[in-house]
């Protein structure tokens, strides 16, 4: 009997340990978190410097590669959402890539430059040629997290 106890014990204790989400920033909610094709819309009817509340699940498609400083999210229409993290006062781990995440904080419209462009580029991974071909600024929605689970 007590083998049986034991062994539930350790059971819980040991599915309790991997099944926990990890948090990085301010902890995220599970309450109010939106579609992934309401954020898409959310972004298609916003200007530039306006900034909307958001909270919601994606999938990263990629991670800073030298620190963990920003994220790209599948938006699941052919874009992306560029993450960063508020007062750049934590980052996310380098391995990321193809997890789903849960993000709370500020959508916004921005112009990158080409000089920004290309430090992503560079933090990404990308070759040198790749980077030398960034030469027009871009678009982007952006999104500045204030906290961040990954499941």
């Amino acid at each position: 009997m007590k083998k049986i106890y034991l062994n539930s014990i350790l059971f819980l204790l040991t599915h309790s340990l991997f099944s926990q989400n990890l948090y990085f920033g301010e902890k995220v909610f599970l309450n109010d978190i939106k579609s992934i094709s309401h954020v898409s819309e959310v972004y298609s009817s916003m200007e530039k410097k306006e900034l909307k509340d958001l909270k919601f699940e994606a999938k990263v498609n990629s991670v800073c590669k030298v620190k963990g400083c920003w994220m790209n999210l599948d938006l699941e229409n052919g874009q992306e959402i560029m993450v960063n993290f508020k007062d750049y006062s934590f980052f996310v781990p380098k391995d990321i890539e193809g997890k789903k995440v849960i993000v709370d904080g500020k959508a916004s419209i921005e112009i990158l430059s080409v000089k920004q462009l290309q430090h992503y580029a560079y933090d990404a991974g990308k070759t040198d040629e790749e980077i030398k071909k960034i030469v027009d600024p871009k678009k982007v929605y952006s999104f500045e997290a204030k906290g961040v689970l990954i499941k």
